[in-house]
């Protein structure tokens, strides 16, 4: 009787650690997949065109090379807001219900300097990659009842970069770092039926690293490329929890494996026809097939003789390759105050059948704007908006407790950035 209950419990568990991982948490604000468009308010303002341009401290994380334009030393604090216009989940079963979280902070900063006595300049700095997450309450269940599922799931990266000018037309440039991401989720646990989940507390760090280089073709146009390599990011230390109706089991040792932040190539070009005016164009080819195909799901340690001693799913998730437009603009109306213009495009890189609330990276058109303003020699305030039109994407993903449903996603950053500039 035991060893029948235990199967049937283990049948269980696996649907549900099946549906866990196609609600797999990624970031509600994602944007280029679960990328962010750019990283510092310049480099977002133009929409992400940043590979010939970077020349503050988000370089370190756009493009290490133009960290020989560093001249002296500098400080970029930046941040961001988030608003969810509308991140909503409608269902066959009556749903239609937008995310309650519309506000997400996220922020990062960083330090460069030139090196004296050579040509070359160096930094350190934090940036948020992706977060946030969905939360979605009072959901219709297949059960008649309803329930709530949500996700929690960041990844930031520090990293210590070096660019240096090996001759007069050409910059190159490294980052080494760290890459640390973390998920807590659940999915409907207060019905048995479904099989109620929750994931928390799972993460991890792993190495990273970016090459960048700069060529001036001509003095006023400069070719950039930069590549960034694969980083896997096993997730382990979490707990898992299953509703089978009566008991609740615990595991004390949960892991998602075979997820990874994705190889990028990306090439541009940054033009400058006047001193005053300065125009830029990047491609960039993100490798979402390889780094996103399929995760594993293992729990260990549960709190019950009567529950499975290890529960075990692997899902595809199947991701598309992505290549994403950017372009960018930068004009100097006078000494003190820039204007900033922007637009990017990236092609919504999840398939259908495997679409899940959880995953808002369906947005496509990015349109920014702002300005930065010179209080003094040393300050500099940036600020402005990056607007993303709604997007609908209609889906039955069959390992979903959904049936047929719909996601859609509209969002407006407001992005802002401190620099101090001194010798």
């Amino acid at each position: 009787m035991i060893s029948k209950q235990k199967r049937q419990l283990a049948q269980q568990a696996g649907r549900g650690a099946a549906t866990l991982l196609f609600t797999l948490a990624l970031p509600a604000h994602a944007t280029n997949g679960f990328n962010l468009i750019g990283f510092g308010a310049e480099s977002l303002l133009m929409g992400g065109a940043d590979v010939a341009v970077a020349r503050d401290s988000s370089a370190i994380n756009t493009n290490p090379a133009g960290l020989a334009q560093i001249n002296g030393k500098v400080f970029n604090g930046f941040g961001s807001v988030l608003r969810t216009l509308d991140l909503s989940h409608a269902d066959q079963y009556g749903s239609d219900v937008h995310a309650s979280n519309r506000y997400t902070p996220l922020g990062g900063g960083g330090y460069a300097q030139s090196i004296a006595d050579t040509s070359c300049g160096a930094g350190v700095g934090t940036f948020v990659q992706g977060g946030a997450g969905g939360v979605f309450r009072n959901v219709n269940t297949a059960q008649g009842n309803q329930d709530n599922f949500s996700a929690k799931f960041g990844i930031a990266k520090i990293g210590v970069g070096i660019g240096c000018q090996v001759t007069e037309r050409l910059s190159l440039g490294t980052t080494i770092g760290l890459t640390y991401a973390s998920i807590q989720q659940s999915l409907y646990r207060d019905t048995p039926g479904i099989g109620g989940i929750k994931l928390k507390d799972a993460d991890g760090v792993r190495p990273n690293f970016k090459l960048g280089l700069q060529y001036k073709l001509s003095p006023t146009l400069t070719f950039g490329a930069a590549y960034t390599e694969k980083t896997k990011l096993p997730l382990t230390g979490g707990s898992f929890s299953l509703n089978v109706g009566p008991q609740t089991f615990q595991y004390d040792d949960a892991k998602l494996e075979g997820f990874a932040t994705p190889r990028e190539i990306a090439l541009g070009l940054a033009w400058k026809p006047e001193n005053d005016l300065l125009l830029a164009f990047k491609v960039n080819w993100i490798n979402w097939a390889d780094a996103i195909k399929s995760t594993t799901l293992t729990a260990k340690q549960p709190d019950s003789g009567f529950a499975p001693a290890q529960i075990s799913s692997t899902n595809r998730l199947d991701w598309h390759n992505q290549v994403v437009i950017a372009l960018g603009l930068a004009y100097d109306i006078n000494p003190k105050t820039t204007l900033y213009a922007g637009y990017n495009y990236g092609k919504n890189p999840m398939p259908r059948a495997t679409t899940t609330p959880f995953i808002a990276g369906i947005l496509e058109h990015h349109y920014t704007a702002g300005a930065a303003y010179k209080f003094t020699p040393e300050w500099t305030l940036t600020g402005g908006f990056e607007y993303s039109p709604v997007v609908k994407v209609n889906y039955n993903n069959s390992e979903m407790p959904f049936g047929n449903a719909q996601l859609r996603n509209e969002a407006l950053f407001l992005h802002f950035m401190l620099s101090r500039q001194w010798q």
